[in-house]
């Protein structure tokens, strides 16, 4: 077990270093274009040149990676070059908000489709053709479309829930919870619909085996049948689908997060993005990357706990 979590951790290290160096290697290519996007459209060429000197951005692209990265590791991102802020210090204020939303939206989508999959799998007839069908258009709807009808329904008409905007948890629970509903709702629905019809297959071949008809013969109750041993087989390709649908809703989060203007970890994103500031990106991009790893880290883990066939070499 132990060998099979190192292994784990070491891919894990080898993907960050490989994705933050490719990244660098991409959003540094071109000192000029970052030197002009800064300055302006009035820049002058020796305005150009000085402010690529100033950033150091005349040394050679490896020689910057490396003295990124001997600061990155000790958790500078460095500087801001718009908002005169340390990275680390935006992505721990921002990072928190997303981490609720996607947080609140992965054990919603877990449940839902975890509900949702073993009935279609075990009522079958119309209500499996029922589910399958609204898990269909469940997917077919955009995320940001929905969350548009979200808002004009339940917050401008009916007045129920609030249109934009997002409270932390230690200032109210209560409003914390109305802020949320309707992100959560129009980031989800596509993720149970994808993972409902996942679940729905890995339980449906889970009770096609035989050791199940075996039970079946020997008079074990359906209930036993379903709970005790084939949602135990079904559980691990369902853990994977749910860490899948985890990096999803980290990467829809961006979209959803500019409909209802939270403040979370896309906006500082889409923000950076548009503004070409380059610290600030390759801060999200690599405490990204090490909340993927994390996640599939864990349900690795759980998987291998769950089934031992996953950690045999």
């Amino acid at each position: 077990m132990l060998s099979y979590l190192c292994k784990r951790i070491g891919a894990g290290l080898v993907l960050l270093g490989l994705v933050s160096l490719v990244t660098f290697m991409m959003v540094f290519r071109s000192p000029e274009a970052i030197a002009f996007n800064i300055i302006g459209s009035t820049a002058t060429a020796d305005q150009i040149t000085r402010k690529i000197t100033e950033l150091g951005l005349d040394r050679p692209v490896l020689i910057q990676y490396l003295d990124w990265l001997s600061r990155a590791v000790q958790g500078d991102f460095g500087v801001s070059w718009f908002k005169a802020e340390p990275v680390s210090t935006l992505i721990n204020r921002h990072l928190p908000v997303s981490l609720s939303m996607v947080g609140v939206a992965v054990v919603v989508m877990g449940l839902a489709a975890a509900l949702l999959g073993v009935i279609a799998a075990v009522r079958g007839g119309w209500v499996d053709r029922a589910i399958q069908i609204l898990s269909v258009v469940g997917f077919s709807v955009p995320s940001f479309w929905l969350g548009l009808l979200l808002v004009i329904f339940f917050a401008v008409r009916l007045n129920w829930l609030p249109a934009t905007g997002y409270v932390s948890f230690t200032r109210s629970p209560l409003d914390w919870a109305t802020s949320l509903v309707l992100p959560v709702t129009a980031l989800v629905l596509a993720g149970i619909a994808s993972a409902s019809q996942q679940v729905r297959g890995a339980v449906i071949d889970a009770l096609d085996q035989d050791y199940i008809r075996t039970l079946k013969a020997r008079g074990v109750t359906q209930r036993s049948i379903l709970f005790r041993h084939a949602l135990r087989n079904a559980v691990p390709p369902a853990l994977t689908v749910l860490s899948l649908q985890f990096i999803a809703l980290v990467g829809g989060a961006a979209i959803i997060e500019q409909v209802f203007a939270i403040p979370g970890l896309g906006s500082l994103t889409v923000t950076a993005s548009l503004n070409g500031d380059v610290p600030v990106l390759m801060g999200v991009v690599v405490t990204l990357i090490i909340l993927v790893i994390a996640v599939n880290f864990v349900i690795d883990l759980l998987n291998a706990l769950a089934n031992p066939k996953v950690r045999m070499p």
